[in-house]
């Protein structure tokens, strides 16, 4: 009876191991297919938003989504590592307005908007403003920092290759949904405007302007 114990004992050690492993792998998977379908749209020319429900927010028919300076929400943690291996927190720019552009060195609409905001981030230096980018979906920062040299962009990215700081952002809320993304943050670290296609200097500065001119 002893003999014939132990052989089952030890099936049950490997059944249970086992499903551990399932458990773990199931998780892992759960967590890639969040991150997938947060980017869905990646690298498209913009995705669905709107401002019905208690969503508190609305959309124009130029797709700029702006909520109304009561009805904001706070950005999350936004902080880590940059493509350039240096420390960055977004929260330590509150008192500032906040150009935050999710981006990759992969993507065309990406390119396409880049001349834009390496001129508005230099035209708007010295009045209050802080550019910052996410950088995402990029295996190595080698292609991203050359993307940056290329189109003379001098402000900060964030290197977020697998979209976590994005899943962070809350559903309902002016999230960004695609690549690339704009939000502009307002003084208090709040969201005040989303645009969800790649942005033109006009746009770009149709988005900013009314958040600057804030008291």
């Amino acid at each position: 009876m002893s003999a014939d114990s132990a052989p089952q004992r030890s099936n049950r050690t490997t059944r249970a191991a086992e499903r551990t492993r399932r458990v773990r792998r199931s998780a892992a998977l759960a967590a890639g297919l969040a991150a997938t379908a947060l980017l869905v749209s990646a690298c498209g020319s913009g995705g669905t938003s709107g401002g019905g429900g208690n969503t508190n927010f609305v959309t124009g028919t130029d797709g700029i989504a702006t909520a109304a300076k009561g009805e904001r929400t706070p950005a999350p943690d936004l902080s880590g590592k940059t493509i350039a291996g240096k420390t960055l927190d977004v929260a330590d720019y509150k008192g500032k307005v906040v150009v935050l552009n999710v981006w990759g060195s992969w993507c065309n609409p990406c390119r396409a908007e880049a001349k834009y905001f390496a001129k508005v981030s230099k035209d708007y230096a010295g009045k209050g403003v802080q550019f910052v980018g996410i950088n995402t979906r990029d295996t190595s920062t080698g292609a991203a920092l050359a993307f940056e040299k290329d189109w003379g962009i001098t402000y900060p990215s964030l290197y977020d290759p697998t979209g976590k700081l994005l899943l962070r952002f809350k559903k309902g809320t002016l999230n960004p949904q695609a690549i690339p993304s704009t939000l502009i943050l307002d003084r208090n670290g709040k969201i005040a405007a989303r645009s969800l296609s790649a942005l033109s200097e006009e746009r770009l500065l149709k988005m900013l302007k009314p958040v600057v001119a804030e008291k």
